[in-house]
């Protein structure tokens, strides 16, 4: 299940728009694989700071761009 903080976060971030329910699910295991703890108890427990979070979604968002920009259009 995806992280309600996640969700809080990216749309302080001005960064929610950008982000699919996929790509909130990616960052939420990504947070839960660094710290080994559920994503919304590591936000509120401090193991996440804001500058880490938004590195974390930036790095996701651009690995869905350069996915998308990689591949090869179907005639």
């Amino acid at each position: 299940m995806m992280s309600a903080r996640v969700r809080e976060w990216l749309k302080l971030m001005g960064l929610l728009h950008l982000t699919t329910h996929d790509d909130r699910v990616e960052i939420d295991r990504e947070i839960e694989s660094r710290t080994g703890v559920n994503c919304d108890d590591a936000i509120d427990r401090g193991l996440v700071n804001k500058q880490e979070f938004e590195k974390i979604a930036r790095s996701i968002l651009n690995r869905k761009r350069k996915r998308k920009e990689s591949t090869p259009l179907v005639a």
